[in-house]
């Protein structure tokens, strides 16, 4: 092959769709291939005139409009444009002229077509639209892991084997005995139904019943659990996995609307879900020190790695990450309630950020504080409390989890407060919105109590959700506060890259692709009213809600799993060469499907942005 030929084909395998198209197959494109050349400024493509060549950007940047002269996209090198029209009689529809001085591979129709015909991928990309072909990509990465294709009815190998919540310790356990099962439902039969009223375990027998030497004849509801934590028989093995985690839980029954279709085990899971995750947190529970914990802490980079090699997807690696976290700060709580006694007066420790979103990583540090019950006398009580803050953040911070920078922590007394005076800083920053309410707002409204009095922090989150969605002005503030970082997309299409000296000629996944999408979506989720937390949970309140486009939903959220996905390979790839981890990236380490794909997710996040300041900010000027 030619010189010439080798540098073409060199060119092309680097960029979609011919990066994956069998040698033969790409030796034949780069044969029929002729070189055109366009000035800036000269009409490359007129709308409805006859064209019959696929056309591939070598060098330069083009622009493509609608059929209006409104501008559609804008393109660069190693993209293609015309095959809507290849597809469609082969007549433009999406007039294209050039805006640099272009060098234009051509590609003939009958290749096009040879392509289009016999390579599925090749068909997938050319047919769909910048936003859809995110859409299937994602898709075909979901189909590897069973873990996210798979029912959890698909780990029930028998009935559920239950007993009336009236039976006696002996008999239930003589129960679980001949049948062979380490958990037994316990069924209220009053009424019509039998309806599900608890579960007792092995471990309930051990630790309530054996340990406290109760007599036989004690009716097991009073050891049993009740408060059941279940999963739907629709569920998938991943949110199955993830429930688990979020509530250190060894059993869960699975319901099929009332009615139980059995109970899965940690063991059933175990099979599928290689990871570890369930394994470390079960860990974590038993140590009985810092010094423990710190030394499984060097586990939880393996488990993170291990999630990612087997393609789990960011809300699963996310949400493990987030229970693995939560369950270090309940552990030291409890160690540390050893240690100083039992607390004067209720609480509850909040995780604020990314760990109460479910979307924390491995480069993260500590957001949390404390809510205390109002009956707190700060004379008699704070030593106490800020003994326990101290004793969890220095502990958090030895297991890898950083002291906060801004000292957004239950070590600082503006964050350790009586419940009314939350109550009061949430309300004074929503009803007056200044810099500083807005920047506490972004932080503090995604919250999740994760030790003592949780119900503290679900009426913080009550509170938030019927206030804001009422208070325009507020909305309008929050929603221009959340326009401050871009997406790292220049006029082009090209990545836009940080210009300091450690992170020079790279872009930051956090600050300018997934942040600014927790922003936004977050502003849409409290204008709806929405008490989730988890920005794929607010993106279902907000496409049920109908607040924005249901196409618009879906883009969102194929644009947070792919970038998110980037930044946690990103991450696990330095971790795998012995590297610190970071959000850093630079794009010629990128693979070319990672920056087609990404540049098609930050266009989605441009557009969001553009969008949220149409339906929000317009209104800041009525109500200031």
């Amino acid at each position: 092959m030619q010189a010439e030929l080798i540098d073409i084909r060199n060119h092309l395998a680097q960029h979609a769709p011919f990066d994956e198209l069998p040698e033969e197959m790409l030796d034949r494109v780069v044969a029929s291939i002729e070189i055109a050349y366009y000035r800036a400024g000269s009409d490359i493509l007129e709308f409805g005139q006859r064209n019959n060549w696929l056309l591939y950007i070598r060098s330069g940047a083009v622009e493509i409009y609608r059929r209006s002269g409104e501008l559609y996209n804008r393109i660069t090198e190693g993209e293609i444009f015309g095959q809507f029209g290849l597809l469609m009689n082969k007549t433009v529809r999406f007039p294209a002229r050039a805006i640099e001085d272009c060098l234009v591979y051509r590609i003939p129709d009958q290749v096009f077509q040879y392509l289009w015909e016999r390579d599925e991928t090749f068909a997938d990309f050319v047919e769909v639209e910048d936003r859809s072909r995110l859409r299937s990509a994602l898709s075909r990465r979901e189909k590897s892991n069973e873990l996210m294709t798979s029912r959890v009815t698909r780990l029930i190998s028998r009935a559920p084997v239950s007993a009336p919540c009236t039976v006696r310790l002996q008999e239930a356990a003589r129960i679980m005995t001949e049948q062979g099962v380490s958990a037994l439902l316990l069924m209220d039969e009053e009424g019509k139904r039998p309806r599900l009223k608890g579960i007792i375990t092995d471990r309930d027998l051990r630790t309530r019943a054996v340990t406290e030497a109760l007599p036989s004849e004690t009716p097991v509801s009073e050891i049993m659990s009740a408060g059941l934590i279940v999963t739907k028989a629709q569920s998938f093995i991943f949110e199955a996995m993830l429930t688990m985690l979020h509530n250190n839980v060894h059993h869960l029954p699975v319901m099929d609307n009332d009615e139980v279709r059995g109970v899965i085990a940690l063991a059933d899971i175990v099979k599928y879900e290689s990871q570890s995750s369930l394994y470390l947190v079960g860990n974590i529970y038993h140590q009985n020190d810092i010094k423990g914990l710190k030394k499984i802490s060097l586990d939880v980079r393996d488990s993170f790695v291990r999630m990612v090699n087997e393609d789990a997807n960011s809300h699963m690696i996310g949400s493990a990450m987030a229970g693995i976290g939560r369950s270090f700060t309940q552990r030291l709580l409890a160690l540390g309630e050893e240690k100083l006694g039992p607390p004067p007066v209720p609480y509850c420790f909040m995780a604020l950020g990314s760990m109460a979103r479910d979307e924390q990583l491995v480069v993260t540090d500590q957001d949390n504080a404390m809510i205390l019950d109002d009956s707190f006398v700060p004379e008699e009580h704070d030593a106490y409390f800020l003994a326990l803050a101290k004793f969890v953040s220095d502990g958090l911070d030895a297991c890898g989890y950083t002291y906060c920078t801004g000292d957004i922590m239950a070590t600082n007394q503006k964050w350790r407060q009586p419940l009314k005076v939350w109550k009061t800083y949430f309300t004074n920053w929503i009803q007056e919105p200044s810099g500083e309410a807005l920047l506490n707002s972004n932080i503090f409204f995604d919250l999740d109590g994760i030790y003592g009095e949780n119900d503290f922090a679900e009426q913080l989150k009550t509170l938030v959700a019927e206030q804001a969605q009422g208070s325009q002005r507020f909305l309008a503030l929050l929603a221009r506060n959340a326009l401050n970082r871009t997406p790292p997309l220049g006029f082009f299409r090209t990545f836009v890259m940080e210009e300091d000296g450690k992170h020079n000629k790279t872009f930051n996944l956090k600050r300018r692709g997934t942040a600014p999408l927790s922003d936004l979506i977050r502003v849409h989720a409290l204008a709806c009213g929405s008490r989730a937390q988890n920005s794929f949970e607010r993106l279902k309140a907000i496409a049920e809600t109908k607040l924005i486009p249901e196409d618009g939903v879906g883009n969102l959220r194929d644009a947070l799993e792919f970038i998110s996905i980037v930044r946690i390979r990103h991450q696990a790839l330095a971790i795998e060469a012995g590297r610190e981890p970071d959000n850093n990236v630079r794009p010629e380490d990128l693979s070319p499907f990672e920056r087609s794909h990404l540049k098609d997710a930050f266009q989605v996040v441009s557009n969001a942005q553009k969008f949220l300041k149409f339906r929000y900010t317009a209104q800041v000027s009525r109500h200031v």
